[in-house]
């Protein structure tokens, strides 16, 4: 009876030791499964800026298309008002030889 009583006591220790281990285990792989997410997060979050920082570049390219185009367009203006010129040039000068 006393050994069974003692094989008893051991059980009940072991199991409350199993039992112990289990929750620790638990805890544990809570905590891991907890770092896994935030360092998914933290991942996303840096997906996040990289795509801000693709979306800056971009806007910037494309600002400077519309420079380059706006500068295109200057200089057409420029070249159309010198031909103008030359042609009111040549006017003027036919008129004088008109006039002569």
């Amino acid at each position: 009876m006393k050994l069974q009583f003692c094989l008893l006591k051991s059980l009940q220790r072991n199991n409350k030791q199993s039992d112990e281990l289990k929750r620790q285990q638990w805890k544990h792989n809570k905590l891991l499964r907890e770092r896994e997410r935030e360092r998914e997060r933290e991942r996303e979050r840096e997906r996040e800026r990289e795509r801000e920082r693709e979306r800056k570049r971009e806007t910037e390219r494309e600002l400077e298309r519309e420079r380059e185009l706006e500068r295109e367009r200057d200089r057409e203006r420029e070249r159309e008002s010198e031909r103008e010129g030359e042609r009111e040039g040549e006017s003027t000068g036919r008129e004088r030889e008109r006039e002569s």
